[in-house]
Parts: structure tokens; C-alpha cells; sequence
């Protein structure tokens, strides 16, 4: 495998799931204000994920505030993916499912292979996504982008409404955009 890395300015992936309740998310047919927060999570099984997405949910208020649609995904199915969304009593961030793993693989997402049942009891699939974080543009374009190899030390969501206030106040442009020779 070769890692990719997405470059900042440039388009992102395409990204469609199934939504936890109904619909389809399609990344770019209802463009937000100035981002859509797009949160990779590894699924059911991890409890690191539920505590994050917790998390997201209390301040997705915040986030609508400043013109950002929140939606969290993983290759989880429609039954966990449905019982993550009760878990974190979802009410303003979408759940996407089925993500296949190619197409996390397109995001630059790690993936890894079941360890069996985790501290909570449930069982691990086969092959699952890494956590990642990532804001685009109404354009498609990635302005920010943060993925892990495990599920710990993950971007805190109060710092990212912190890091977008700054850059609304100071139009300032998404970074990392160089690609040339060194």
C-alpha cells in the first residue's frame, strides 16, 4: 500500500454513504456556508469513538453557528452505524455508513485488522478505517485534514472552532498546499 496524502487547495475524494435514518449524503450536492466537518470514526466497537462523537454532538450548535455541516462515517453497517447514532444521542450530526475501503483509502485513512472484541464487548470487523478529521470547502477543496494510526490524541473539537474563528476573522488560506521539489 502506498500511503496518500491529501493536499490542501485540491479536490477531495468523492465521498457518498447511506444516512443513519434515511437519504444519502453526497459531499458537495448541499454545499455549507464555509466547511463541511467530515469526521472519520472506526466504528462501533471503539469506545474512544463514542466519547469524540459525544463530543461533536454537545457542540455541533457551535459549529452550525459558523456556517459548518457536521457529518460523522465509518464502514460500520446500517445497525451499528444506527446504534453509534443512539449511543451518542445524535440529533445534529449525520451518521454515513458503509464507507467502503477503498474510498478510505482515497481520504489517506489508515486501516487496520480486528483484534476480536474490544473492552466493551463488541466485536471488531474484519478490516476498518483509522480515525480522520477533515474540513472542506464549499468548492470540494480540503482546507484541513488530520488523520491517525490509532484511536488516541485526536483533534479536539473546541480547538478546531477555535482554529476556524481565526481563520474566518483572517481569511486565512488553507496550508501544506506545496507539492513541488525540496
Amino acid at each position: 500500500m502506498t500511503a496518500t496524502a491529501l493536499v490542501p487547495r485540491q479536490p477531495v475524494p468523492a465521498l457518498a454513504l447511506p444516512l443513519v435514518g434515511g437519504g444519502r449524503f453526497v459531499l458537495g450536492a448541499e454545499p455549507p456556508e464555509r466547511f463541511d466537518l467530515i469526521v472519520f470514526y472506526r466504528g462501533l466497537h471503539c469506545p474512544i469513538c463514542a466519547k469524540y462523537l459525544l463530543e461533536l454532538e454537545r457542540l455541533a450548535p457551535e459549529f452550525n453557528q459558523r456556517g459548518v455541516a457536521m457529518m460523522a462515517a465509518s464502514s460500520d453497517d446500517a445497525e451499528r452505524a444506527q446504534a453509534m447514532a443512539t449511543k451518542v444521542n445524535a440529533q445534529a450530526v449525520k451518521f454515513g455508513y458503509g464507507l467502503g475501503l477503498a474510498n478510505a483509502r482515497q481520504w489517506g485513512l489508515y486501516l487496520s485488522t480486528s483484534r476480536g472484541t474490544t473492552s466493551i464487548g463488541i466485536e471488531e470487523p474484519a478490516l476498518f478505517s483509522e480515525p480522520g478529521v477533515f474540513l472542506v470547502k464549499p468548492d470540494g477543496t480540503l482546507y484541513y485534514g488530520a488523520v491517525q494510526t490509532m484511536p488516541f490524541a485526536r483533534p479536539a473539537f473546541q480547538d478546531l472552532l477555535g482554529a476556524i474563528d481565526f481563520a474566518i476573522a483572517k481569511d486565512y488560506p488553507a496550508r501544506g498546499e506545496y507539492v513541488g521539489p525540496v
